[in-house]
């Protein structure tokens, strides 16, 4: 444990540098955003896009929800979505394609659809009846379009699909009970990105 918060230390300032240099080297080729589709579900978010070449920006996003949410649920959990980004034109403006990878955890149950639904081959009925927590890893592919507003300003709008690969401890209620399952595998094949992205670009 001590090695551990060692690490952490020394990875902090490491990381706070790193990112001070990137904002500094790549003036007016940075851009700070915010997905306003998460934030209506409460879950806070942030992404830094970063340009690497004429065409070519790294964009790295990160998604927390440490508490209940709607429909008497649970919904927390911590991922972190990396992508890089192809511009037909100029970078941070029309048309671009991504390749992203994600991994996160997670805590849910609740499924807040009325009947239980199987959708994209994902019984969604059984999260009223069981609560899943594990981790999960993936990719995809997307295609988005970014809306120049003002110099400083983006309107960007992103939609993408791969695969996710999850393993789960499965307990037998929502809320509370024992585990009656450990390390549940499920593939997922389906949407894994959806975005409206306000931006400010330096």
């Amino acid at each position: 444990m001590k090695e551990t918060k060692f690490h952490i230390r020394l990875a902090l300032p490491i990381l706070v540098a790193f990112a001070l240099n990137i904002f500094s080297a790549n003036a007016q080729n940075v851009g700070i955003k915010t997905n306003l589709l998460y934030d209506a579900f409460a879950s806070a978010n942030l992404a830094v896009e970063v340009g690497l070449a004429p065409k070519w920006t790294l964009e790295i996003s990160a998604d927390y929800m440490p508490w209940k949410t709607y429909f008497d649920s649970t919904r927390k959990h911590l991922f972190v979505q990396p992508e890089a980004r192809y511009w037909f034109c100029d970078r941070f403006s029309g048309h671009f394609l991504g390749i992203h990878a994600h991994s996160g955890i997670y805590n849910v149950s609740g499924s807040g659809i009325s009947g239980g639904k199987s959708i994209l081959g994902v019984d969604f009925s059984a999260l009223d009846k069981y609560r899943y927590q594990g981790w999960f890893v993936g990719v995809g592919i997307s295609y988005g379009y970014a809306f120049i507003l003002s110099k400083h300003l983006n309107l960007e709008l992103e939609i993408g699909a791969g695969y996710a690969y999850t393993c789960s401890d499965k307990f037998e209620c929502a809320e509370c009970g024992s585990k009656i399952a450990s390390r549940v595998p499920f593939h997922y094949f389906g949407p894994t990105k959806a975005a409206v992205n306000f931006v400010i670009l330096f």
